[in-house]
């Protein structure tokens, strides 16, 4: 595990922070830094759609997952397997299926338009809360499903109300899943470019493009990629 992390986490860290801190020629310098004020709009953006995505997968994922913990092992199982179902077929292709359905001609997305529900910025935020829901029910369910319900009526027999149980005992118990959760669909979000690029029309600009260009665009520098890619991660880090 140590040689395999080694490997394939550590060392392509080491790579990108000493390309961050180099210039084409080897030489140390800070320019790369210098130039993230060119990109504040994107860092924006990236964190704005990706902190409405995992919000909305946190409203969307934790009834769920709380309704599932209530239900027997049978149709928890199936449940189950209908929420891994589409991650069974390849991204990109779950995504292209969401073009088709929000193309300009398409039903859904005329009748979305008439009453402004959607736009370039919903679209992108449609496919991360589908993309990534998953990552948001399970680790929940995974705490809820294995709750000491003893402690519940414990509450219960003291006297406390539906709300009160929930807020008090099953909240702070299930707040592990929670932010594993969040974490599991934050990170993805704030880095994503396929779905910004299919679902976006290429016009919307995120954090995943702006690095993917450095590297294999027409403006290749891998110093200033990898310097965006360290700064991102810090923050997501903190």
């Amino acid at each position: 595990y140590v040689g395999w992390m080694s490997i394939f986490v550590v060392a392509p860290i080491i790579i990108m922070v000493v390309y961050a801190f180099s210039t084409a020629a080897g030489d140390f310098t800070l320019e790369n830094f210098a130039r993230m004020g060119t990109y504040t709009a994107v860092f924006t953006r990236s964190f704005k759609l990706a902190i409405i995505a995992t919000l909305i997968a946190l409203l969307i994922g934790y009834p769920v997952s709380y309704m599932l913990s209530k239900e027997g092992p049978q149709v928890q199982r199936i449940a189950m397997v209908l929420i891994m179902l589409p991650m069974w077929m390849n991204f990109l292709l779950r995504t292209y299926s969401w073009m088709s359905i929000l193309e300009n001609n398409g039903l859904l997305n005329q009748l979305f338009q008439q009453i402004g529900l959607i736009d370039l910025y919903n679209q992108i935020v449609l496919g991360m809360v589908y993309n990534y829901l998953p990552f948001m029910i399970l680790p929940i369910y995974s705490v809820l499903v294995k709750l000491d319900h003893s402690l519940i009526e414990a509450a219960r027999d003291l006297g406390a109300s539906s709300v009160q149980v929930f807020r008090k005992v099953i909240l702070p118990l299930s707040l592990p899943g929670v932010l594993s959760g969040i974490t599991m669909v934050f990170v993805p979000s704030v880095s994503t470019f396929a779905i910004s690029r299919m679902l976006g029309g290429g016009t919307e600009l995120l954090l995943g493009d702006l690095i993917e260009r450095q590297f294999l665009g027409g403006a290749y520098n891998p110093q200033l990629g990898a310097a965006i890619s360290l700064v991102t991660m810090v923050i997501v880090l903190v």
